[in-house]
């Protein structure tokens, strides 16, 4: 399996601030059971990384959030 880059990852993502963002949001639901979009035996961060860079894994829209948790 080739290696995943920042660039990879910048192609699904508008910076790398979001991406920072999205790839803890991923490790964390990961870490609490969700299953693995994309097969890998790497730890979670790589994991999370690849399926950006694969396009499997995006922010909801700011409309999709509920106005309460603000």
């Amino acid at each position: 399996m080739a290696r995943i880059t920042i660039e990879d990852c910048l192609e699904q993502v508008e910076n790398r601030y979001e991406l920072v963002h999205l790839a803890v949001k991923r490790v964390k639901q990961m870490k609490e059971g969700s299953h693995a979009l994309v097969k890998s035996k790497n730890k979670a961060i790589v994991t999370a990384l690849r399926e950006i860079a694969a396009g499997k894994v995006k922010h909801a829209p700011v409309s999709e959030y509920d106005s309460d948790e603000f």
